[in-house]
């Protein structure tokens, strides 16, 4: 907003309207111009701020959400949040279940703002009773008065990125964007995104970004799922071991995977390199950017953007623990970075 003194009658207002911040060093040597679209500018601090607000809005439109129920929700942690904020200010229970592999702070957080938290097993079957999808499920019928926003199932993912993340990707760029690069979880973003700016250009080619372990990408590739292709990752919030109804195919052009090493230390590069303290995803799609870019994919004019979902401060007891990356054996030595701090006796 361009007003002197920024007044809100609540934290809700200010989810949208997030900057588009231009790459230097972290692709210095490829051409074109990169963005990061910085989600973490909402006031959630993730892109899934979008689709809280817009998915619960629209239910109290159809009258599906009244006063006193209760919302449920998977999450890998973000979306979670964004629910739990969006139920305080709108008087709302909460409850969530979040698989295992969210990291210890996001978990915290989510008790913090009030959510009743069920921590599931990550690394079991989709169909599993364990699992975050069924706890969601049995934990909607055992509860009287509960909606189940269901994101990866959910049409309306897809239309909060439609109607808000495309039109301002189009507009910060002057209507110029030749690439969009994005992680696919639900697909929510990168589909509703996509879909907008199709619409406006259908030359803009659309990339996602999936994890070794996941299914995303040989399903857009051959409409198979195929089981053999799942095997436990690290990464939050991007890839699936199932195939999400919240994902468009048809708007994305193809999809590239980076492994959790990778991705975890570009994201701690971002932070040296531009002064963005960003989360795993981010370091993800900037690590598919970068593959891209020593492929010779981008040319001089070219205009890159990747969106950003969250902000760094949710992985402190991850990536940006000396002791949690040298643990997976992402450091030679744990000595690599922690040289960087002296203590004076």
């Amino acid at each position: 907003m361009t007003q002197k003194n920024q007044v809100f009658d609540n934290i809700l207002d200010l989810i949208g309207d997030t900057p588009l911040v231009k790459l230097n060093r972290i692709v210095s040597e490829f051409d074109g111009d990169f963005y990061a679209k910085v989600e973490s500018f909402n006031p959630g601090h993730s892109s899934k701020d979008r689709i809280a607000l817009y998915i619960i809005e629209q239910a109290e439109k159809q009258g599906i959400l009244t006063p006193g129920d209760t919302i449920i929700e998977t999450t890998s942690g973000n979306t979670g949040f964004s629910i739990a904020m969006v139920s305080i200010i709108k008087g709302y229970d909460c409850v969530l279940a979040v698989s295992s592999k969210s990291s210890p702070d996001k978990i915290d957080m989510l008790k913090t703002m009030g959510a009743k938290v069920y921590v599931c097993p990550a690394h079991v079957s989709a169909d599993d009773p364990r699992s975050y999808y069924e706890v969601a499920k049995r934990l909607h019928n055992e509860i009287k008065g509960s909606v189940y926003i269901n994101q990866y199932f959910n049409q309306l993912n897809i239309d909060a990125h439609y109607n808000s993340t495309g039109p301002e990707i189009w507009n910060q760029t002057e209507g110029k964007i030749t690439h969009l690069i994005a992680c696919s979880g639900t697909g929510g973003t990168i589909s509703g995104t996509a879909k907008f700016l199709k619409e406006k250009n259908p030359d803009i080619k659309v990339i996602g970004v999936d994890a070794f372990g996941s299914v995303i990408k040989k399903y857009h590739e051959t409409r198979e799922f195929d089981e053999k292709e799942i095997y436990p990752y690290r990464i939050e919030g991007l890839g699936k071991n199932l195939i999400p109804t919240a994902t468009d195919f048809d708007v994305i052009d193809e999809f590239v995977k980076v492994t959790d090493e990778d991705s975890a230390h570009t994201a701690r590069a971002i932070a040296k390199a531009e002064g963005m303290f960003v989360g795993y995803t981010s370091g993800a799609v900037t690590q598919a950017l970068k593959q891209l870019g020593e492929e010779g994919r981008f040319k001089k004019g070219d205009c890159v953007v990747a969106i950003y979902p969250d902000h760094g401060a949710r992985y402190m007891s991850k990536i940006y623990s000396d002791k949690w990356m040298d643990d997976q054996g992402f450091f030679d030595s744990i000595n690599e970075v922690s040289e960087s701090i002296q203590y004076v006796k």
